[in-house]
């Protein structure tokens, strides 16, 4: 009887996740850098409620657009790959399969084993054994557009739509150090939950993300600041 493999690895999150903590962290940065530069420039809160709206909208769509062209890059390339290695398998099967013997002898297998090796991967799937171990495309690392896309305007608009909730619940008069706690706080919450989610230590993350996101923060508001005194 054979036993099923139930183990389950983190890094097969990997792709959404990626999208997922890219869109969330630059809808927070951005919208709540944005809307800090419009406060300090001593307008008032319809102004800076409009800036924090544009910034969500024009940014999840914004991201949106990268993702998918950037992942369909990805994603062309690889089936590009992919129809070359199917061509070279139907005109030199020999040369195809003596190349990922050589791959496995690379990794450490002996020339008769690695051989026979890739003699019953090609067997069963020959296509798939090279772009797995030959081109590096596997089920986890495969370009998905459109889930990035998705992921990312999803995640950037949820992130950028915390700093204008803190500005409509702020006084007026402390829109900056409200709409700037509040987005700092939950960057260091999304740092950690992203960490957490990954496997990894929760602290280096968590700090690396609140101390950017500060740090974009106040330069903006130092920015907004000084355009809104000399203009």
């Amino acid at each position: 009887m054979i036993r099923r493999h139930t183990e389950s690895h983190l890094i097969a999150r990997i792709g959404w996740l990626r999208a997922a903590v890219l869109g969330a962290n630059d809808g927070i940065i951005s919208t709540a850098s944005l809307m800090l530069g419009v406060a300090a420039a001593a307008t008032s809160r319809g102004e800076v409620l409009t800036a924090g709206i544009a910034g969500l909208i024009a940014g999840a769509m914004s991201m949106a657009a990268g993702e998918y062209v950037s992942v369909s890059s990805q994603s062309d390339t690889e089936q590009a790959d992919l129809a070359r290695e199917r061509r070279e398998l139907a005109t030199d099967p020999t040369g195809e399969a003596e190349e990922l013997t050589q791959i496995y002898v690379a990794r450490g297998l002996t020339p008769d084993l690695a051989r026979q090796v890739a003699e019953q991967l090609m067997a069963q799937d020959a296509i798939g054994a090279h772009a797995r171990d030959e081109l590096g495309i596997s089920e986890i690392s495969t370009a998905r557009p459109i889930q990035a896309a998705l992921t990312s305007a999803a995640t950037f608009a949820a992130g950028a739509i915390l700093p204008v909730i803190a500005a409509v619940a702020a006084p007026r008069s402390a829109i900056l150090p409200v709409v700037f706690i509040t987005a700092l706080i939950v960057l260091a919450v999304l740092g950690a939950i992203g960490a957490r989610t990954g496997g990894a230590s929760i602290w280096k993350p968590t700090l690396r993300v609140a101390f950017w996101g500060a740090l974009a923060m106040g330069v903006t508001a130092a920015v907004g600041a000084l355009v809104g005194h000399a203009v």
